[in-house]
């Protein structure tokens, strides 16, 4: 058995009929529309479940020991759930998002016990390089995507991936699985309602285990069941017995017939039990001895031994010999992952940023256009050459967006390609994530920046993290028009690239004339990581100019210049490098403005010998004093050119309030001309 833990699942597929192969385990899995038997079904499903709790039982014990690291969650009394759920499904195929009480369908879907064994132990052979959570992993290639603490976040993510899939001609299905408790996130009512208005068949199993950590459910929710919430989004759903394994069998095949005919999602509530705390760290005292007792009556792995017995005839030596066969395996696994090393803090790559790919594309030319006519042609130019680039969000169809950037595109590529989303963001910024790991190349458009807090966990450790926790790119392209000036108020004039600078992972661009933002919509679009290019609408109808782009990638990732000077580097972005240069025409003095263009990473090579020339350096930006990024980049020139400065360099900056909706206040809000002048007065003038 030496080396067992180590060999690999896999699987093919011959026409309708999907065979799944567990070589190490000798077995061949049949998966939808096949159905088996209950008396085929029974040995096949209890090899599963009882790999699982063995396995389990392994984790807390190497636990106690610290061989295996972090906190274990406990699947025990899910095993019936979460191998009967995954049975009828194609590994490799079918898109899943498993939750971490659901080790028996990794199991089913072909993770190899001894890379789970590894996870568990973080050590150099973790299929996440021990970066990750023992749970928090997954296998993209194989489309199980990883798990994300943040329940509900998941789900939009699966949606968007067999969303994209089936565009792509697949005949795909999801699986998406969570608990109780996450059935009660805002996500896990976005990503169904955006499964049913397009059209998506994913199946939703809700793990009603009666506890959310320690909430019982009576303080989740208020409905009789929870597959009740089915009929809110036009679709069906059944609460089932998790306790047995062919029940969820059952009811599986049932959805995915449903599903097949309507393409509609479909709700499973599985009743299923926690026989442990929420973790190892949980003696589960909140649960009270009368209830633990009938859920032992109710204890799915023994329910299932019976039924291998009574329905499939298996002898007592049959089933000893499938149980002692798990065991070797189990420990197998075991040893085989215990001689594996520590992880190398240096050895494992820790680049957040995938690398880029695509370096040449088509040349672009248009004379006399203005920033907003700049968006909608970089938007044509990137569908017209890209069939698979889509364009998502709210009123970017017919009506064209907002701020009229997308109009015409509805027309010209039609509802499959430029698709009005509902208001949704955090579900639609999961949706784009989980398409690009399926053939699609998405655009997501947000009305507003300031809408785009409302999806910050997905954009910012969901996409943000994708490449550095799977190794697998996530390509998307995030639009936010941004920026006050023309009275919109705090909630439609926000900035926001002071709060995404914070989240490794993300690529962020600001232009500021039609060049520029023609150029960081190709860059951000063929960028094979997450990117946000941000456009200042006070610049749409009045920035205008000519659009040379000669096709090549690489050449667009840097800072840009708009002035020569001896006497004062300025760095500005968006509608505030206007402003400076504005402002320089109005002192004796010379100054090189700079727009860093990309605002993360930060290139500062050609700023810093700006600096070493000048010694002095003002940093304006809209965003306010703390909520910008001016502060990071006087630091970081500040560290590299200290020696340098002849003066202490300065910020020109809004106030850290709110943007004041009155013309008169914000006039007063934002950076103007005079302010400026008085910076460039101040830091030119003053003494080292």
């Amino acid at each position: 058995m030496q080396g067992a833990g180590r060999r690999k699942f896999v699987f093919t597929y011959k026409e309708n009929l999907n065979v799944q192969t567990a070589v190490s385990m000798n077995i061949k899995i049949l998966s939808y529309p096949h159905k088996y038997t209950e008396k085929e079904f029974y040995p096949l499903a209890y090899r599963y479940m009882y790999l699982s709790r063995r396995m389990d039982t392994r984790f807390v014990e190497l636990f106690r020991k610290g061989l295996v690291k972090g906190t274990v969650a406990i699947s025990s009394g899910t095993e019936a759930t979460t191998v009967g759920m995954t049975f009828p499904l194609r590994s490799g195929k079918d898109i899943v998002s498993l939750l971490h009480r659901d080790l028996g369908g990794h199991l089913v879907l072909g993770a190899s016990t001894f890379k789970l064994m590894c996870q568990y132990m973080a050590n150099s052979g973790s299929p996440t390089h021990a970066r990750e959570g023992n749970v928090h992993h997954g296998d993209v290639v194989q489309r199980r995507f990883p798990m994300i603490s943040h329940l509900g976040n998941m789900l939009a993510v699966t949606v968007g991936g067999v969303w994209s899939a089936r565009k792509n001609g697949e005949e795909v299905v999801g699986l998406n699985v969570i608990g109780d408790g996450g059935s009660s996130t805002g996500d896990f009512h976005e990503s169904l309602n955006l499964a049913s208005v397009h059209k998506v068949p994913v199946l939703y199993i809700i793990e009603n285990n009666h506890y959310a950590f320690s909430t019982p459910t009576k303080y989740q929710y208020n409905c009789k069941r929870l597959s009740d919430r089915a009929y809110g989004y036009g679709i069906k759903g059944v609460t089932v017995d998790g306790t047995d394994v062919w029940k969820v069998y059952c009811a599986v095949c049932a959805a995915l017939d449903e599903m097949k005919a309507t393409a509609l999602p479909y709700i499973i509530e599985s009743r299923c039990l926690r026989l442990e705390g929420h973790a190892v760290y949980d003696n589960a005292e909140y649960v009270n001895v009368d209830e633990r007792a009938e859920w032992l009556k109710r204890e799915p792995l023994r329910k299932a031994r019976k039924q291998v017995v009574r329905i499939s005839g298996y002898s007592e030596e049959a089933i000893l010999a499938i149980e002692n066969e798990m065991n070797d395996m189990v420990e197998d696994a075991i040893s085989s992952a215990l001689a594996v090393p520590r992880p190398d803090p240096v050895a494992p790559p820790w680049n957040i940023f995938a690398p880029l790919k695509t370096r040449k594309c088509a040349p672009f030319k248009k004379a006399s256009v203005k920033n907003g006519n700049a968006v909608t042609l970089a938007l044509d130019y990137l569908l017209g050459n890209n069939s698979t680039a889509v364009l998502l969000g709210q009123d970017v169809g017919r009506y064209g967006a907002a701020f009229k950037t997308c109009k015409g595109l509805f027309d010209k590529y039609g509802h499959e390609r430029v698709v009005d989303f509902p208001i949704c963001e955090s579900g639609t910024a999961g949706f784009v994530l989980g398409a690009s790991q399926t053939g699609m190349l998405p655009i997501m458009e947000f009305q507003f920046a300031d809408f785009c807090t409302g999806a910050v966990t997905q954009i910012g450790l969901n996409a943000a993290t994708w490449y550095f926790r799977t190794g697998s790119p996530a390509q998307i392209l995030f639009r936010m028009p941004s920026g006050a000036g023309i009275g919109l108020g705090a909630f439609h004039s926000g900035e926001f690239e002071g709060l995404w600078s914070r989240f490794p992972g993300l690529k962020l661009f600001y232009p500021t004339t039609p060049q520029e933002t023609f150029e960081a919509l190709v860059a951000g679009f063929y960028d094979p990581n997450p990117c946000i290019v941000f456009e200042h609408k006070l610049l749409y109808w009045t920035r205008g100019g000519d659009i040379d782009f000669d096709g090549d990638i690489e050449a667009l990732y840097r800072p840009r210049c708009y002035s020569q000077g001896e006497d004062i580097t300025i760095i500005a972005w968006g509608a505030m490098a206007d402003l400076a240069l504005l402002a320089v025409k109005e002192t004796p003095y010379t100054a090189e403005v700079w727009n860093p263009f990309i605002l993360n990473p930060l290139y500062v090579d050609q700023i810093g010998k700006s600096v070493e020339k000048t010694g002095r350096l003002l940093v304006v930006q809209e965003s306010g004093k703390t909520a910008g990024i001016g502060n990071q980049i006087i630091g970081m020139l500040s560290a590299l050119r200290f020696k340098y400065f002849k003066t202490a360099p300065s910020i020109v900056s809004s106030p850290d309030t709110p943007v004041p909706f009155a013309k008169e206040l914000e006039s007063h809000y934002l950076p103007d001309k005079q302010r400026v002048i008085n910076a460039i007065e101040m830091v030119v003038g003053g003494n080292s």
